[in-house]
């Protein structure tokens, strides 16, 4: 998939090793934190069975990010610079969800899955700029 000139498509660059290893491990972390929240559901509330699933995920996510998909050093620097990523993912989809179902009247339950599609490539690029930065 490469353009007239020899350049690459941004449809290239996105199918990369490394979005292709970030998209296996997304789908890792997924239903690592799942599995994490069922269990934690047998002994705490749903909010707090989420809040522990959710955060574990974060760490996990991290762990996965540095070693497998970008095969960097984790540091403490970037551990604590990391949360970042899922806290513009959240706005960047808050937003999208409020812009999808208040102005364009999508479905409520189809508009989630529309989100996370659309943020997979930011969330990478936030993830490897942290994670590769030095």
């Amino acid at each position: 998939m490469k353009v007239e000139n020899g350049r690459p498509t941004l449809l290239t660059k996105l199918l990369n090793k490394e979005f292709l290893k970030f998209v296996i491990s997304g789908g890792v972390n997924t239903l690592a934190t799942y599995l994490v929240y069922l269990l934690l559901l047998l002994i705490f509330n749903y909010s707090l069975s989420y809040t522990v699933s959710y955060i574990s995920g974060i760490f996990l996510s991290y762990y996965l990010n540095t070693v497998f998909v970008f095969k960097e050093k984790m540091s403490i620097k970037k551990i604590v610079k990391f949360p970042l990523v899922y806290l513009i993912q959240y706005l960047i989809n808050l937003l999208m969800l409020y812009i999808l179902v208040e102005h364009l009247h999508l479905s409520t339950r189809i508009v989630p899955l529309i989100v996370v599609i659309v943020t997979i490539p930011v969330t990478f690029v936030l993830s490897k700029l942290i994670i590769k930065s030095k």
